[in-house]
């Protein structure tokens, strides 16, 4: 046993229970250990799940980086996708990632900002529709993730309309990616 695979097994777990069902008791029972032999590896609980979001971004933290000729719209969009795509991979992944710090990440967000910024985008409105964008699909994912309902509207009063999850994603990206090509262009 070795610190990835007791993170696997806990992704696993998450998988099959959901995040409130995680524990180290249930994750010790998996791997056939005892409880105690896990603060080998994780002091505490939440040290447990830092790993573990962690580990659930991995898809997105190793996507390209941005390269000087991309079209910064396009890249802005794509990454936000990527990001999205990534929380959806794991049960409850919008909740995991909710609150984490990114330490593994900060080199790859400071040559993202870099990027934008050597596109033209002044630095404050770039950290800000970053911030926003991840934010948003968090919300965005956390929502989806929580949906339960058979998803035809049929429970809806009349008036309410139905819109698919990835529908009003892609609706709410393109209302962040126009306000900041408008502040450009202003």
């Amino acid at each position: 046993m070795n610190r990835e695979a007791v993170i696997a097994e806990a992704l696993g777990l998450l998988d099959e229970v959901g995040l409130d069902s995680v524990s180290t008791r249930r994750l010790a029972k998996r791997l056939n250990v005892e409880q105690p032999s896990l603060y080998w590896y994780f002091r505490t609980k939440k040290d447990l799940l830092a790993a573990m979001a962690e580990a659930a971004m991995e898809p997105h933290a190793t996507a390209p980086l941005p390269t000087p000729g991309d079209d910064w719209r396009d890249w802005f969009t794509d990454n936000t996708r990527s990001f999205r795509r990534t929380l959806l991979m794991r049960r409850d992944g919008a909740r995991l990632h909710a609150g984490s710090t990114p330490t593994g990440d900060l080199d790859r967000i400071h040559r993202k900002m870099d990027f934008l910024v050597a596109s033209g985008v002044p630095e404050r409105d770039a950290q800000m529709a970053m911030l926003a964008a991840g934010r948003f699909t968090v919300g965005s994912v956390l929502e989806e993730q929580a949906d339960t309902g058979p998803g035809d509207g049929a429970d809806l009063p009349v008036d309410v309309p139905v819109i698919d999850h990835e529908s009003a994603f892609e609706a709410g990206l393109g209302l962040i990616l126009n306000g900041l090509v408008h502040r450009i262009e202003v």
